[in-house]
């Protein structure tokens, strides 16, 4: 469709039009996804999908397009530097926006959810176009994205044990712990840090457990790049995470029962990462 009959649909409060069948505009929009236009992605795909399923106009389809956007992460993975990326990384946010409505509804079986989970979590460590905003297309935030849709599975009901809720945790350090050619830059490591913020706020992760997690991040971050490149490169991406996680745990609202003591915990991480600037003279 020409992109005024969107602009009209927008101006009449994001009302799903009555001219045509929900699957025809559905299926419209979930190409539009994948547009390397903003105007179509950002400014009428998403928002419009968005609004719709927080609205409830998915609810009795809720399984069907969760299902969508599930396979759309599998579109062109892989590749690096090209236009598929807006695809897998905005369906990664309709598909949490799936997620937080069944966190509200109790719409979907809780299998399905952790199917979502397990493709959310299998893409977002084999996604290799790491690109936060891409001049003349916009946002394309593929780590950043897949960052918020693990927050709302973080906040699912049906991850409910310490098992998976450590299965998340260890899906975030994974991704840190990746070979990257460029730093992550947009704000996808404190992005990550919230995904684990809301994980940390089920309370179902031991302190014997987030140690050795924040230990295998900090020998990581203190790694150094040997070659051409630039020296921070292997472990920078990392050691911001820590900061942000720092920052976000020392300041939130809503802290988790261990926030005490994983500040001491990051306190240390932080110290051995940064011997020059936080010695304890």
């Amino acid at each position: 469709m020409a992109a005024s009959y969107w602009k009209q649909v927008q101006e009449h409060g994001l009302a799903v039009p009555e001219d045509r069948p929900l699957d025809d505009l559905t299926a419209e929009l979930t190409r539009m996804l994948g547009s390397p236009d903003p105007d179509d992605r950002d400014g009428i795909a998403y928002p419009l999908l968005s609004t719709w399923v927080a609205r409830g106009v998915y609810d009795d389809l809720l399984i069907g397009l969760g299902d969508g956007m599930a396979a759309g992460l599998r579109v062109g993975i892989g590749e690096r530097d090209t236009d598929t990326v807006f695809r897998r990384s905005f369906s990664a946010l309709v598909l949490a926006e799936c997620i937080a409505r069944d966190n509200q509804c109790a719409l979907v079986p809780g299998d399905k959810i952790l199917q979502w989970g397990d493709r959310l979590a299998t893409w977002l460590l084999a996604e290799r176009d790491l690109r936060g905003f891409v001049p003349g297309k916009g946002w394309a935030h593929a780590i950043a994205h897949g960052a918020d849709a693990i927050s709302m599975l973080a906040e699912s009901p049906y991850v409910a044990g310490p098992e998976l809720t450590t299965v998340l945790l260890d899906v975030i350090a994974d991704r840190l712990l990746l070979p990257v050619d460029e730093l992550l830059v947009a704000g996808e490591t404190d992005r990550l840090a919230l995904a684990t913020m809301n994980i940390l706020r089920r309370d179902l992760v031991p302190l014997t457990v987030l140690e050795p997690w924040i230990a295998r991040l900090t020998a990581h971050a203190g790694a150094a790049t040997y070659d051409d490149r630039t020296p921070n490169l292997a472990g920078q991406n990392t050691e911001t995470f820590l900061r942000a996680l720092y920052l976000q745990l020392s300041l939130a609202g809503r802290p988790p029962a261990v926030r005490a003591d994983l500040l001491l915990v990051l306190v240390d991480a932080l110290r051995t990462v940064n011997p020059h600037y936080l010695r304890l003279e």
